[in-house]
């Protein structure tokens, strides 16, 4: 799944140019801790699994600007929350809003996503693809929450 890599957008111009370091800071955190963790127990259930990954290549790359990289951390830290506004285990709809809001802060800073993000994105998926057999084999694995 391409990401557009355009000039600045109107949704970054429309969110506040004061962000909160401390909070980025948590956020962060919370998602480096996760985010693999999420990601591979949903390898099969989630179709934006390789954004998610492009964006998070992108927020931990040093030189992603603080905003671009406060933004996606928002983002990505809402997909691995255990709980949100529409729960994951529903079929169908469960990562429609995690979805929603990557694809939103994706939008909001696609001019830092850059090729190299969307590279190792697919990489790490074909590797991790490899690595876990589908969900429901003889492997006693269950595929988790989201988180």
């Amino acid at each position: 799944m391409p990401i557009a890599t355009d000039g600045p957008t109107e949704a970054a111009a429309a969110l506040p140019t004061v962000i909160d370091p401390v909070r980025v800071e948590r956020n962060e955190r919370y998602v480096r801790r996760r985010f693999w963790n999420t990601l591979r127990a949903n390898l099969h259930r989630v179709p934006f699994l390789e954004q998610a990954l492009a964006a998070f290549f992108c927020a931990t790359d040093p030189q992603t600007p603080f905003k671009a990289k406060a933004i996606l951390m928002a983002a990505l830290a809402y997909f691995v929350l255990p709980a949100d506004s529409i729960p994951d285990w529903l079929i169908a709809v469960g990562f429609v809003d995690d979805a929603a809001v990557l694809a939103t802060a994706v939008h909001a800073v696609r001019s830092n996503l850059k090729p190299e993000h969307e590279e190792r994105a697919r990489a790490a998926l074909r590797k991790e693809q490899q690595m876990k057999p589908a969900a429901g084999d003889a492997s006693g694995m269950k595929p988790a929450g989201n988180g």
